[in-house]
C-alpha cells in the first residue's frame, strides 16, 4: 500500500471495517475487497504520477475510470473479475462520497463490463443417487469412508456449502430435524436434515475413533484434526472419474443438484433461497435457467416434431 496516500489508506480501512461491523462482510469478502481497492487507489496513483489523497479522489473523471479499466483488461482480467472490482470500488465510493461529502456520478455511472453469467451445473437425478452409493468405495478406511458418505450426504440431501458441514461441531450431533447453520456474513438460516443424512453422521459418528467432544470438529481427519475440504473434493474427483461423470461434478455442484431438484420437484424460489442462504432472490434464480434449459433440452431430445 506503499502507493497510497495516508488518508487513502485510513478511509480504506475504516471502509472495511464498516463492512465487517454493519454489512456483516466475511472475512474472505473483506481480503477481496481489500486487495481490489489496494490495486484501483494504486492505479490512479501512477495514473496521475501523484499520491491521490481524498480531495484528488473525489475529482475523478470518467476517462479515468475508463483507463482503470482498460488496464485492468489489459492486465488480462476478465469481464466477470472487473465487474466484480468496479462493485468494490463503488461502493467504497459510495460511502466516501456521503462521509466527505462529494458527488460521486463519475465512478457510480461508470458502466460493468458485460460478461454471459454461468449457470449452475447439477447432477441429474441418477448422477447424484449414484454418488452417494459410490463414494465409500473410494477410502479404504471404514471411518473416513463412513466420514465421507455423511459429508456427502450433508452436500446434497441438506444443500450445505463443503465449509457449513465442516464447520459443524460435535455438539451439533445427533443432528436434530432442523439445523441452524451460520453461512456467509455470518448470515443464520434453518435447514431441514432428511433422515439419510442424520443417518449417515450416526454411523460415522459410531465407529470414528476420535473423540468428537462439544468444542471440537464434528469431521476429522485421520490424524484427528479438522477435515481438510481438499480430502472431500479428492473424493469426489475420484467418484465422478469410476462413474465417468464431468469435471463439474464436484463437491459444490451437490448443493446446485439440491436446490435444482427441489425446484423441478415444484419447490418454491423463496423457499429455496432460504434453505441456501442466499442474500438475494436474484442469485437462486439462476436454477430457474438451469431447470428451463433442462426442460427444452429434453422438449428437442423428444418432441415428435422438433
Amino acid at each position: 500500500m506503499s502507493l497510497i496516500s495516508p488518508a487513502c489508506r485510513d478511509a480504506l480501512q475504516h471502509w472495511l471495517q464498516h463492512q465487517t461491523a454493519l454489512n456483516g462482510a466475511a472475512p474472505n469478502t473483506i481480503t477481496a475487497y481489500r486487495s481490489d481497492l489496494v490495486s484501483f487507489l494504486s492505479f490512479m496513483t501512477l495514473h496521475f504520477a501523484a499520491p491521490q489523497g481524498l480531495v484528488a479522489l473525489s475529482k475523478i473523471e470518467p476517462a479515468d475510470m475508463r483507463a482503470w479499466m482498460a488496464s485492468e483488461r489489459a492486465d488480462g482480467c476478465a469481464a466477470r473479475s472487473l465487474a466484480r472490482k468496479l462493485s468494490a470500488v463503488k461502493s467504497f465510493y459510495r460511502w466516501l462520497a456521503e462521509r466527505e461529502g462529494f458527488e460521486a456520478t463519475a465512478v457510480l455511472s461508470t458502466r460493468s463490463p458485460k460478461f454471459q453469467k454461468k449457470l449452475p451445473r447439477p447432477l441429474d437425478v441418477d448422477a447424484a443417487k449414484a454418488v452417494l452409493e459410490t463414494v465409500d468405495l473410494q477410502t479404504a478406511c471404514d471411518w473416513a469412508a463412513a466420514r465421507d458418505v455423511a459429508v456427502v450426504t450433508l452436500l446434497y440431501g441438506c444443500g450445505l456449502r463443503i465449509s457449513e458441514a465442516l464447520g459443524l461441531k460435535g455438539r451439533d450431533a445427533p443432528l436434530p430435524p432442523v439445523l441452524r447453520i451460520t453461512g456467509k456474513g455470518g448470515k443464520e438460516r434453518l435447514v431441514p436434515v432428511i433422515g439419510a443424512a442424520r443417518e449417515a453422521v450416526e454411523r460415522y459418528r459410531a465407529i470414528c475413533p476420535h473423540a468428537l467432544e462439544a468444542d471440537t470438529p464434528l469431521f476429522r481427519g485421520i490424524r484427528g484434526g479438522q477435515l481438510n475440504p481438499r480430502q472431500i473434493q479428492a473424493v469426489m474427483a475420484k467418484t465422478r472419474a469410476q462413474l465417468g461423470l464431468p469435471s463439474s461434478a464436484t463437491p459444490h455442484a451437490l448443493r446446485h443438484s439440491f436446490a435444482t431438484h427441489l425446484l423441478t420437484a415444484g419447490g418454491d424460489l423463496r423457499a429455496i433461497q432460504e434453505l441456501l442462504g442466499h442474500a438475494s432472490l436474484s442469485t437462486t434464480q439462476a436454477y430457474t435457467a438451469v431447470d428451463t434449459a433442462q426442460l427444452m433440452d429434453v422438449y428437442n431430445r423428444t418432441h415428435p416434431k422438433a
